[in-house]
Formats: C-alpha cells, structure tokens, sequence
C-alpha cells in the first residue's frame, strides 16, 4: 500500500503531455532518413570564443569523467562497464570546446571518426536524445571555431551523420520530460538549422526556435532564476542562452532581432541571480541537486556574455553589499533569499523543490541554508556525487544531507529512486525584515504534514554584523527532531564546552558555534563538491528540546 501512496503522489503531479508522450515513444520509433549531400550555410560574422570547460581526455582514445578513466579500445562506446551517466559524457563530446582543445585536434578527429563508425545505428547510449542534442552542438561548435576532418570524405561523412542526427532528433523531441531536456533539444535543432541550409534545415531551425521561445517563458523566472531551482542547471541553461546569442550573431540575417534581443536581456537577469547566488569563491550554492564541474562559474559565463556585448560588467565583488552593514537580497520568484555582511554572506533556501511536474534534480532541503564568512565556506549543504539509482544518490538526497531540520528520521520532500519525489515541502508564511545593521528572515514549510501529529517546521535567521542566529520551532506533536549544520571539510571543528564549538579556517580565523537552546553533538558526515568525489567531514547536530532549538555562530 505504501508504495501505491508513492507512485500516486509521484504521477498525479505530471503533465498529460508527459504520460502520453512516455507511452508514444514506447510504441513508435521513426526510421532515420540520410541526406547523401548537405549543403553547408556561409557564416556572415565569426564565431565568438566560447566559455570552456576543463580537459576530459587523456589520451587520443583515453576519456576520464567523475574521477574514473576508461580506454576505447577496453570499453567501446556503450555497456555495463560504466555506468550511465559516464556514458552520457562520453558521448557529449565536450573535449571539443575544452581548454587548449587546439592541442588534441588530431585526437578530436579520431574520436568523430570512430564515433561515425562504431554509432551507424539509431540505437544505444549516443543516441538518447539529451546526448545527442549536446553532441550536436559541440561538433557544430568545433567546426565553427575553425576546425574539420582531415580529407573531404571524411568531411561528408562528417556532415551526413549530424544531419543524420539532427533528423532523428527532430522526431524524439523529449516532450515526456520537458524541463532542461527539451531546451538543449530545441537549441540542437536551431544549431543545425543554421549550420546547414535547405527544406530540412530550415524545418529544424523553425522546430528549434518555436520551443525555444515557449520555454524560455516557461523555465525563466521573473526575478531570473530557472524554474527547476538548482544553480548548477541555472549555470547550464545560462551557458546554452549564450551560445545561441552567439550563433544569432553569426547568422543575423536568420533570426528575429527583436527574438535576439530578448535573449539578450534573459541572458543578463540570469547573470545577475548567477551572480547574487555564488559564494565568494566565485562558486555555485549546493541546492538541489549542484557540484562543481559541470557547468562555467559566474566569472566564466561573465567573460563570455561580455564576448558577446553583452557588457555585463567585470569587477562587481561577489559578497559587496555597499554602504550598509546588512543587505538582502530576495528572489521572489524563485525562492531564495541572499544575506551579506562586511565579512559574511548567507543563502537561505525558502523555495519550493522546484516545478511540480519536474522534481527531477530536487532535494529534501527545504529551509536550509549555506554560510560563507571571511570568503570561505563554512556551513554547507552536502552536495551531489552521483546520479545513478544507489544508496549514495538517495543518501544525498534526503535532509539529513543538509543543514536543514530533520523530524522523526524522514526527509522533508519523498524523495525516491534517482530522480523521483512524491509528496514534497511548500514553503509558506515567509516574513522579512531588514534595516541598515540587522536582517531576519522567517520561514515555515508543511513537508512533515504526512507524518503523525502533523508537525510544522519553522526557522529563523536573524543576522547581525558579525553574527547569525538561528531559530528552530516545531508546531505538532512529533517523537524526535534534529538541526543539522554540515561543516565544510577544510574547517577544524572542536567543541570547547559542553555547546560550544569553535570553527578554525585554513587562515587562522575562528568562529564560535553557540548552542543557546537544544542538545548538540558532533557527528559525521559527508561533502560531495563535485561528481565522483565524497569528502568526510563534521556536522554539529542539535536536538529540540520541547520543540525548539537555538544557535548563534559569531565572527570578529
């Protein structure tokens, strides 16, 4: 019975298009159609440098992702010898467009050639539509920067199979998904639209536009933020905005200049939450599902959209919050709330886990917070290792991985399997206050609703120039409740008395953890900054006492 409550409260939340099109694509699957002779579009202005990613290659056929090397010629390009996300990156082909990429063009070559070989079909990882969406933009990219094959018939061949792609794309558009998926679909379609010329041609680019337009609507935010509420997708569908400016740019005469300019200004209110919700490390918040690693930072993508006119601005400071001791910053749409000091910046979470038919990349961590003092990371959230269906994936999932509050041992959102959640938190009866020298924040979601005694959980920050305190309050009968603050694993931890911690930085500086209200303990725990890699650190629990908790963590 418990699992039927689960898979309803899981699918009464999709979309019909959803349902439908998930059976549609079971029973139907189109046969790929080959153009023997694509005609190539001139480019009118050259292709501006892009914003690259780290290296994946470590030889001509030698790939490394998440930590974990594999060799061509050991693994193929498929099978259970790596798991399915590897396999994704692996048929991405982001070495294209990597740094010092001009260095491996003959291994780049090889690649795409083994690639056309070893793929002819329309079936396998390389040819789910996420992978290939990507893949086609990063050959179209390669070619644009000046790159190609080394003989004409090798070129052919190169140009037959992304029309190829390109035309099998076009008929497995993920529409039983949507989100994220959909977009670098239609920004595939619009890239070979441009790239080629002709009927098909043009039938992608106007497939490509058509969707792109719908969702920018749909998965940008009034305030700037995307829909799905992670910072690491934000960056992601921020980059693809910039390549398609960049490729309209290219091609002017081809796109509605009233169409680029309102990219343009989308772009620019992306940049600006980018920037408001990154660290003083110049690094990404870890809400939802988040890692280093996968997308550009903010100073990346700056650098890039100023490439492209955007003129942004370079030398805005990261925690600077001008004349006053305290600001805030509130995204309402999105959810989140930003606090600085001279010497700190807090992040708290009031969002929503994301749109409800697409909880895909949330996590249970509604009402946590990240708190960065003197530039560094001190308390986090626990982050994102893995994406495949295991202990780790759900373990990093669930709130006891976040600073956040956890009652009677169940997450706050049900989240299940890799990318599923049933019932989930609303956030509810938000209240601000901030002057010049104090800002307090309060918050309450209905997530432990489900449980017996149906309790509420509310918290409080309160910050102050050198301080943040912390409120936790229980409404409802509940038999165990715990305040978790994950410690960051470079922050020596020691607990000088009993509910009094102090925090020493790699530089010296040290922070006091007071424990006003509720019984502490140190405890264990994980950080996973990026795919691939768990980190073992400190978490400072905090047991309600009669439903209440209270801490302050204090600075000089």
């Amino acid at each position: 019975m418990n699992l039927i409550i689960r898979y309803w409260h899981t699918v009464r939340y999709l979309r019909f298009q959803q349902i439908a099109m998930r059976i549609f694509y079971r029973i139907w699957r189109p046969r790929i159609g080959v153009i023997d002779s694509p005609l190539i579009r001139y480019k009118s202005n050259p292709w501006v440098q892009l914003a690259y990613r780290k290296p994946n290659l470590l030889g001509c056929d030698d790939f490394i992702f998440f930590g974990q090397s594999g060799a061509l010629k050991d693994i193929g390009w498929d099978g259970s010898c790596r798991e399915k996300l590897w396999r994704y990156n692996q048929h991405y082909f982001d070495d294209l467009n990597a740094f010092g990429s001009k260095l491996r063009i003959t291994w780049h070559r090889c690649l795409i050639e083994d690639w056309i070989l070893k793929n002819p079909g329309s079936s396998g990882t390389g040819w789910e539509p996420y992978p290939t969406s990507l893949r086609i933009v990063n050959w179209i990219k390669w070619a644009f920067s000046g790159n190609s094959l080394d003989n004409l018939e090798s070129t052919s061949s190169f140009n037959k199979s992304l029309i190829t792609q390109a035309s099998w794309l076009s008929r497995r558009l993920e529409f039983h998904i949507l989100g994220n998926h959909l977009f670098a679909n239609a920004k595939a379609l619009v890239f070979a639209g441009l790239y080629f010329r002709g009927a098909e041609a043009n039938a992608f680019l106007k497939t490509g536009l058509k969707i792109i337009s719908a969702q920018l609507d749909e998965q940008v935010l009034n305030d700037g933020g995307n829909f799905e509420r992670t910072p690491m997708y934000h960056a992601i569908f921020l980059e693809d905005l910039l390549d398609l400016i960049n490729l309209a740019c290219v091609f002017p005469a081809q796109i509605d200049s009233d169409l680029i300019e309102r990219w343009r200004i989308v772009a620019k209110k992306m940049l600006s939450w980018l920037k408001f919700m990154s660290h003083p490390d110049g690094q990404i918040t870890f809400f939802n599902d988040a890692a280093f690693g996968i997308a550009p930072p903010f100073s990346v993508l700056r650098d890039y959209a100023n490439r492209l006119g955007l003129n942004f601005g370079k030398n805005e400071s990261l925690i600077d919050q001008g004349n006053e001791l305290i600001s805030l910053h509130h995204f309402k749409d999105s959810g989140y709330i930003r606090l600085a000091s001279k010497k700190a910046v807090v992040f708290l979470d009031v969002a929503p886990i994301g749109p409800d038919y697409l909880p895909g990349h949330a996590h249970a961590d509604t009402l946590s917070f990240e708190l960065s003092i003197y530039g560094r990371r001190v308390i986090v959230n626990g982050g994102t290792s893995c994406y495949g269906l295991s202990v780790d994936r759900l373990r990093e999932r669930q709130t006891f991985s976040h600073s956040t509050v956890e009652i009677n041992g169940q997450s706050s959102s049900e989240v299940w399997s890799s990318f599923r959640v049933a019932r989930r938190a609303y956030p509810f009866d938000l209240d601000l206050f901030v002057d010049p020298t104090k800002a307090i924040v309060s918050c309450s979601h209905d997530g432990y609703r489900r449980l017996v005694g149906k309790p509420i959980h509310r918290r409080t920050w309160e910050v102050i120039e050198n301080s943040i305190k912390i409120d936790d309050v229980i409404k409802g009968s509940y038999s165990k409740a715990i305040a978790r603050f994950i410690i960051h694993p470079e922050i020596a931890v020691c607990e000088i008395t009993r509910g009094v911690f102090q925090l020493k930085l790699p530089e010296g500086n040290l922070v006091t953890f007071l424990i006003h209200k509720g019984m502490s303990s140190l405890e264990r725990a994980s950080y996973s900054p990026e795919f691939g890699k768990t980190m073992n650190t400190s978490c400072i629990s905090v047991k309600l006492d009669q439903g209440v908790s209270s801490i302050q963590i204090s600075w000089v």
